[in-house]
């Protein structure tokens, strides 16, 4: 078997911290036989810092070669006040953009140990498993005119476009139908045709496709600020939620919490196969920078670890070691170990190092 490509962007903030934890775990794999080589490049405020710039060409070119890229985070207040096209976070879009992901499934997983940690009572989020299918490469992130303009008067005119494709839209729901398929035959697609016009076409071209190819999957339709409300009113009802990419990023965060916690959300974004029959893959926790924490030993890595968990399913097609990375988080949080963002009483409460230092313990114990 030849060795996989990863790419490692650790970014900035607490991006570091996780990813050298997760490192920690592709090792064990490594240790067990998984064939692989690593590569690291900037991404970010670190690429600014280092280049001038959050997009260094060089990180993109090994991004699209590589098998598989495992990213931290980016950003940061340090970055904030730059132009805004030069922002720490418009080097995270374009390599979504240059490597063609563009179906990000992000699960919502309520872990049964983390019940009692979720804002929401334990009865409602107990058995959580959801799957949202955001699509990442349109809508406002990338349409264009994207301007700042002043006008006659002396007021600013910011403006930001939305656009859409037939093609756009069925690449991600196919994904998404997909799916559903694997687990409970459910899919809500959420928008607002209500009152936006991609929103009228989204719905148009899901409905259409469901009837041409996916008709023994259950459909539904929402609209996106009911799926929010439905989402801490009754979350259990859904399976895979589709969304478009600014919906998708707001539903997804949602969900996250949840959970009891966004440092618990990995997060796969998927395009199309390359030659070598693996598809391009970028894998990542959802939560962000955190810099408050950064440099502490404080964060939670476990995002970031299930992060790998869905790239040895996804890319690798690993699916049992997958399950065996799953089962021994599951098997740490029963156990009680806790990382500060989901302390509860009575718990352990342990550090990056000593979260994982559990979990490679528990894979040990797996053999």
């Amino acid at each position: 078997m030849n060795e996989y490509k990863l790419l490692l962007l650790p970014g900035d903030g607490i991006g570091p911290e996780v990813l050298d934890a997760t490192m920690r775990v592709v090792g064990w794999y490594g240790r067990k036989g998984l064939p692989y080589q690593t590569e690291e490049a900037l991404l970010g405020g670190a690429a600014i810092d280092a280049t001038g710039r959050p997009d260094p060409d060089e990180t993109f070119v090994k991004a699209v070669a590589a098998d598989a890229v495992l990213m931290g985070s980016v950003g940061g207040p340090k970055w904030d006040g730059l132009p805004f096209e030069k922002r720490a976070e418009r080097g995270l879009l374009r390599v979504r953009k240059d490597m063609g992901v563009y179906a990000n499934l992000r699960p919502a997983l309520c872990f049964d140990a983390l019940k009692d940690a979720s804002t929401l009572k334990p009865e409602i989020v107990s058995g959580l498993d959801i799957l949202i299918v955001r699509e990442l490469m349109g809508g406002v992130y990338f349409g264009e005119p994207k301007q700042t303009t002043t006008l006659a008067d002396g007021q600013k005119r910011a403006v930001d476009t939305g656009v859409y494709t037939t093609s756009e839209i069925e690449r991600v729901c196919r994904v998404a139908f997909d799916m559903a398929r694997l687990r409970g035959n459910k899919v809500h697609s959420a928008e607002k045709s209500n009152v936006m016009v991609t929103g009228v076409l989204w719905k148009e071209v899901v409905t259409d496709l469901h009837k041409r190819e996916y008709s023994d999957v259950e459909l539904h339709h929402i609209l996106a600020d009911n799926a929010a409300m439905q989402l801490v009113r009754n979350p259990k009802q859904f399976d895979v939620l589709v969304t478009d990419n600014l919906f998708g990023d707001v539903l997804s965060d949602e969900a996250a919490q949840l959970t009891g916690s966004i440092g618990m959300l990995p997060s796969a974004s998927l395009g199309d196969k390359k030659a070598n029959g693996l598809p391009s893959a970028l894998y990542e926790p959802i939560h962000g920078s955190a810099p408050d924490i950064a440099g502490q030993g404080l964060a939670n890595p476990i995002a970031s670890i299930l992060s790998f968990a869905m790239c040895l399913r996804y890319s690798f097609g690993l699916k049992d070691e997958a399950a065996r990375l799953e089962k021994a988080v599951d098997t740490v949080l029963a156990e009680g170990f806790r990382t500060g963002d989901i302390m509860q009483p009575g718990m352990t409460k342990v550090g990056t190092t000593a979260m994982t230092d559990v979990i490679l313990k528990a894979l040990d114990k797996s053999n």
